[in-house]
């Protein structure tokens, strides 16, 4: 198997100690980061001439940056990727180079369906602030509404159901396996009317809840965002927080940022639910998984 010529991550990776001393089978030469770059043109001094880059989420790779870095034909994302709409990689032009890049997916779930699980029956039970509905209550009978189905949203569909919970989503189209399940398809806003609580399980940058869908939500509901950037525009969610209402996130990107995080109604602890030590396992295994299979198909060619 061929090896890169040199390896630089450029931050820290969260893969394993391991993982991270086995990357020298990869590369003749292994560069290691344990800060983030602050900028594109520090995130390309740190790349220099190497054919071969690892990032996590909390930097850019854009076309600025790469166009500085002319030896590039391999980014392994340590995170995940569903699209290039939504990477922190600006894959159009990688691609446009030649440049291979791998992400990966379904890592830090388990996490986040414990962490979501926790804080509702927290915040139902009302332990340590009043109960929501007045009384001590179960995420039995709720009405849990999922705002996209993928890995995450499927599995704290799953949850609620395992509760007690009844379960409606919205997703980009209607699925055969949740309807399987008895999880009922709803159009976004009535959705939102629905239900008791809603989790916003979408990918990055996306944004489905404008002004029409927080008129249709309402008040006196709680929300969870799961995923590493809003799903709803600044101005209206400012707005529906200020009622009676409730928000849930786990990063500070999730929450919009730190004009939110005194609010008294927004619960955002400020660190990623997803990332335990199970989670830099799965992490470690699957950038290892990618790194090893391109190189294997260097190696054919």
């Amino acid at each position: 198997m061929r090896k890169f010529r040199k390896l630089v991550a450029i931050e820290p990776v969260n893969m394993v100690n391991e993982a991270v001393d086995g990357l020298a089978d990869f590369a003749d030469e292994v560069v290691t980061y344990d800060d983030i770059p602050g900028n594109g043109q520090e995130a390309a001094r740190r790349i220099g001439d190497a054919d071969a880059v690892l990032l996590s989420f909390t930097s850019r790779l854009t076309a600025e940056t790469l166009e500085r870095c002319e030896n590039v034909k391999y980014i392994g994302m340590c995170c995940s990727l569903y699209s290039p709409e939504s990477a922190n990689v600006d894959i159009r032009y990688a691609e446009s180079r030649g440049i291979c890049v791998t992400g990966i997916r379904d890592y830090g779930d388990e996490g986040v369906i414990e962490y979501v699980v926790s804080e509702l029956a927290r915040c139902l039970h009302g332990f340590g602030r009043e109960p929501w509905f007045g009384s001590p209550s179960e995420i039995t009978g709720l009405k849990a509404g999922i705002l996209g189905l993928g890995k995450s949203g499927g599995m704290i569909a799953d949850a609620m159901k395992f509760f007690g919970a009844e379960v409606r989503y919205f997703a980009r189209s209607e699925k055969a396996w949740a309807k399987e399940k008895g999880y009922e398809f709803s159009p976004i806003g009535d959705l939102l009317e629905w239900s008791d609580v809603v989790f916003c399980c979408l990918n990055r940058n996306t944004v489905l809840i404008h002004e029409e869908e927080f008129a249709r939500l309402g008040g006196h509901k709680i929300m969870f965002n799961t995923g590493l950037s809003p799903a709803w525009d600044e101005e209206p969610f400012a707005r529906w927080l200020d009622g009676d209402n409730v928000c849930y996130c786990d990063t500070v990107g999730a929450a919009g940022g730190e004009r939110f995080l005194e609010h008294p109604h927004m619960h955002c602890m400020g660190v990623s639910s997803g990332i335990t030590r199970q989670a830099y396992r799965r992490l470690s295994e699957k950038v290892t998984a990618n790194i090893r299979a391109f190189l294997e198909r260097e190696w054919e060619n």
